[in-house]
C-alpha cells in the first residue's frame, strides 16, 4: 500500500464517508443555532417548531457521531488506519469536524 491517502481500503473509506457525514450534520446543527441566535439576539426566543428542528438536527448529528465511531473501530488494519488518520488530519473542508 502506498502513502496515497486518496486510495483507502473499503473499511477506511467507509469511515471517511462517515466522517464527512458527521461534519455535514454538525454544520447543519450549528448553522441553524447561529441563525436563531442572530434572529433572537435583541429579544424573543425560538418558537417550538424552531426548537424541535434544533433537536432533530442534534439527534441526527448524534447518530452520525455514533456511526463514525463504529466505522473507526472497524478499521483494524494498522496501515489502513494510519492512512485514514492522515486524511482526517489533513481535511480542511468547511465541514471538517475537528471537535
Amino acid at each position: 500500500m502506498t502513502d496515497n491517502t486518496s486510495k483507502l481500503p473499503q473499511d477506511a473509506e467507509y469511515a471517511w464517508e462517515a466522517y464527512k457525514e458527521m461534519g455535514s450534520s454538525k454544520s447543519a446543527y450549528f448553522g441553524l443555532l447561529q441563525e436563531l441566535d442572530q434572529k433572537y439576539r435583541e429579544s424573543g426566543s425560538p418558537s417550538i417548531a424552531e426548537n424541535l428542528q434544533l433537536e432533530k438536527l442534534l439527534a441526527a448529528h448524534n447518530e452520525k457521531v455514533a456511526a463514525f465511531n463504529e466505522a473507526m473501530q472497524s478499521v483494524t488494519d494498522k496501515q489502513a488506519r494510519e492512512l485514514l488518520l492522515k486524511k482526517l488530519m489533513s481535511d480542511t473542508s468547511t465541514s471538517g469536524v475537528h471537535l
